[in-house]
């Protein structure tokens, strides 16, 4: 894959600029200067930012180009052809991505393209991140999920995550939860509004997104904090109002005791955790009183 160095070298011979001169304004060795323009080397953020500055080139074109190499380079070294390639991406499900309108891809059919437009939809800096992600930072029972699974999952936060972008949030206070939830069962009442209840709890310094995920993704929602804002995402993996409330208060019950964990940990439910049935517990007694 063709980077940066191919256009530096470009711009030295268009400005009549030596290697060795433009070595010396990077502060870098002729030989390092050569292995840049030939493209056997990558270049270094800082060195990036350096170029921009002196030649006046957009550090934003310089980083696209950098990374589209690197992205290149991984791919046909580990997948050989494009063939190979675009059955990797498809287990990320791109033709529903596609479809959803979730990515705007710009040339689809570009398999390092396509690649560079999922990593930068998933806001995760390359494949072996994705991995690492999933392992470290996901929370929720691993044998009852499969690779297929967890990859939706992490799509469907994706896209949770740029919506949240819409939303406006006051400060968190967590001595104000009992009041949040007094103010929710009188909602529970009225025909179900989930624009009221999305600005009722960014009111509280909470966000709430109600987003489908994938078909087939095994998900009701999970909770995590954001700049110190409790976050829950929910699916619409309910029928009645009554499913997505007991949904909610069980997000709800994972802000009451969960708030710690959740600043470095995305919490998923799973019904078969004893955390999350305490969750269950807390959402069917907060929705419906002891006696009844």
């Amino acid at each position: 894959m063709s980077g940066f160095g191919n256009m530096l070298k470009d711009y030295l011979e268009y400005h009549k600029i030596s290697q060795i001169e433009f070595a010396d304004r990077l502060d870098i060795s002729q030989k390092h200067m050569n292995k840049i323009l030939n493209e056997n080397a990558d270049i270094s953020y800082d060195l990036m930012l350096a170029i921009s500055l002196i030649t006046n080139i957009d550090i934003n074109l310089i980083v696209f180009v950098e990374n589209k190499k690197r992205i290149g380079n991984y791919l046909y070294e580990k997948y050989k052809n494009d063939q190979e390639i675009n059955k990797f991406l498809n287990q990320y499900y791109i033709n529903e991505l596609n479809k959803n309108n979730w990515i705007k891809f710009k040339d689809i059919d570009n398999p390092v393209q396509k690649a560079m437009d999922l990593l930068n939809f998933l806001k995760i800096k390359n494949f072996e991140t994705i991995e690492k992600y999933k392992k470290e930072k996901i929370v929720y029972k691993r044998s009852s999920s499969n690779t297929y699974d967890e990859i939706k999952i992490l799509l469907w936060l994706a896209r949770c995550d740029e919506l949240l972008t819409n939303q406006k949030v006051n400060i968190y206070n967590s001595k104000k939860f009992n009041e949040l939830i007094n103010k929710i069962k009188k909602e529970q009442n009225k025909k179900l509004n989930i624009n009221c209840l999305i600005k009722l709890l960014n009111e509280y310094g909470i966000y709430l997104i109600v987003e489908d995920a994938l078909k087939g993704t095994k998900i009701r929602g999970c909770m995590k904090v954001k700049n110190n804002n409790p976050t829950i995402y929910l699916t619409k993996l309910y029928n009645d109002k009554a499913s997505f409330y007991f949904s909610l208060y069980h997000e709800l019950g994972h802000v009451k005791s969960d708030y710690n964990i959740a600043k470095n940990k995305i919490i998923i439910d799973d019904l078969e955790n004893i955390n999350e049935l305490k969750k269950d517990e807390f959402a069917l007694n907060t929705m419906i009183d002891k006696e009844i």
